[in-house]
């Protein structure tokens, strides 16, 4: 059996980076957010409601009405009537582009959302094109730019052009991303991306807020060219020099901030701020490595913190359930053709099927005390384990350390070593080596847990961890008390 060949088809229903593809035709949710249009909305809406293209499978257009008071609320009340694939919402008062914007993505159920101004600047004709990336690529996001070489553009407001090429000169130095249009109207996000990301700004700050988060998720960002038809003030234009300064603090703002998730039941939000550790993510890794092999399974990969310092090797499964995170390591995955991401839920053993005696070493870390059943979990992974193939897992220790920390990450347990031993071997793994890991952060561990309560680490504390980590690592087996966790090496028989 080739190396893969197993893992690609272990399960009817497996999606993994190889196997998978995009979709050829996309649910599209139109988001519209409307202030004051009158003259001009329309027009514009009937432009997107006669999109017609084998990409739009099906198009629904969400319209928030920010509270306009010049007649706005009447036109869009008529258009309703006539097609039922608008939804209309009205804000009681106003509130701004932001806002408007996180009621409709909370009501949009497409595969794909865009962002389509109620004005007339953008063209919807253009919608198409920014699915291709989608269709063809497995974009996460697509952003239309005025900017880009097109058969032709029309020439622009020089001044205006300068600050926006300014901000998003500035906007790639933060987030590294050789964006050409940070500003744009026409941003087309994958519909599930875009839902699990907090938003917070309620006027033209949006735009850099979504492009920030974006950058720090790793989506994978495309451009096309669009069209572009200025306005003036005069003619209804909303955006000003005030607000150039404004996406200024946004800047700073969200490249300090790492607001990347919504709360939900896989504690993203809490994972993703551990996962900013970077040093101490090196230090698990090195720790791991001497006992690796070439043929490795890891179950809770993340975002990859581990996957990109163990690969490549000859085959390389990154496990997850958290949708978010399956999203990630899929685009990680691209053009890895040993790396393969497969939807596996530790607390389900049977999502392990079909792969027995595939592996050389399973990596399990951090993941055993959130699970119903631990020991069914380590026979799963017995199973996947060639003879004399190695488990390594990483437990908290200590069961009287249990706190609000461990609440938050919905950890059930945690582990005393003669315990975890015993548990390994009800699953006939043998303990190569039990290491008592990461004494150094015991004291802020009790600090948080015992005094505070706190259900989170602060980034100060991630930060300062992180920096004096290369100075405390070399002395953490010297201080009198047991680690936070403990890594076993147990081998198969």
């Amino acid at each position: 059996m080739s190396p893969g060949t197993a893992i690609t088809n272990h399960s009817p229903d497996a999606k993994t980076s190889g196997s998978s593809a995009p979709p050829a035709a996309f649910r599209l949710s139109v988001l519209t957010p409307v202030y004051n249009e009158r003259h001009v909305v329309e027009a514009s809406l009937r432009r997107v409601l006669a999109l017609d293209h084998p990409l739009i499978r099906s198009l629904e257009l969400i319209v928030v009405d920010d509270c306009s008071q010049d007649g706005t609320k009447e036109v869009l009340e008529n258009l309703v009537t006539q097609d039922s694939r608008i939804r209309l919402i009205r804000h009681q008062r106003n509130q701004g582009k932001g806002a408007a914007l996180r009621t409709a993505i909370a009501a949009a159920s497409g595969d794909v959302c865009i962002v389509h101004d109620a004005d007339f600047e953008y063209n919807p004709a253009d919608i198409p094109a920014l699915l291709v990336p989608f269709a063809e690529e497995g974009a996460d996001a697509v952003f239309g730019s005025r900017y880009l070489t097109a058969a032709y553009r029309r020439a622009l407001m020089h001044r205006h052009t300068l600050m926006n090429k300014w901000l998003t000169a500035l906007s790639n130095w933060f987030t590294d991303l050789h964006l050409t249009d940070l500003e744009t109207g026409y941003k087309a996000i994958n519909t599930t991306l875009l839902q699990s990301i907090p938003l917070r700004s309620n006027d033209f700050r949006f735009e850099v807020e979504i492009t920030f988060k974006l950058a720090k998720r790793g989506a994978r960002i495309f451009e096309v060219p669009i069209r572009y038809l200025p306005r003036t003030r005069e003619e209804g234009k909303k955006i000003g020099a005030w607000d150039g300064i404004l996406a200024l603090g946004a800047m700073i703002r969200f490249s300090l901030i790492d607001d990347l998730y919504q709360n939900d039941e896989y504690g993203s939000r809490l994972l993703s701020e551990l996962d900013k550790a970077r040093r101490f993510t090196f230090w698990v890794g090195k720790t791991l490595r001497p006992y690796l092999g070439d043929r490795i399974l890891e179950v809770g990969a993340g975002v990859a913190s581990l996957t990109h310092q163990f690969i490549p090797r000859e085959l390389y499964v990154a496990g997850e359930a958290n949708p978010n995170y399956l999203r990630y390591l899929r685009a990680y995955a691209l053009g890895k053709p040993y790396l393969h991401v497969i939807e596996i839920d530790p607390s389900n053993p049977d999502s392990l099927a079909g792969m027995q005696g595939e592996f050389d070493t399973v990596i399990l870390l951090n993941v055993l005390e959130s699970v119903p059943d631990p020991e069914a979990t380590l026979h799963a992974l017995h199973d996947c384990l060639q003879t004399k193939g190695r488990l390594l897992v990483q437990v908290p220790q200590g069961k009287g350390r249990f706190g609000s920390l461990d609440e938050a990450r919905g950890r059930r347990m945690r582990f005393e070593e003669d315990e975890l031993k015993a548990l390994l071997a009800r699953a006939g793994l043998s303990v190569e080596a039990m290491l008592d890991f990461n004494r150094l952060s015991v004291p802020g561990w009790w600090i948080n847990t015992r005094l505070f309560h706190r259900k989170r680490f602060s980034r100060v504390q991630l930060k300062l961890l992180d920096s004096v980590l290369p100075i405390l690592r070399p002395w953490d087996g010297i201080w009198p008390w047991r680690g936070l966790s403990l890594i076993a090496v147990a081998v198969k028989s």
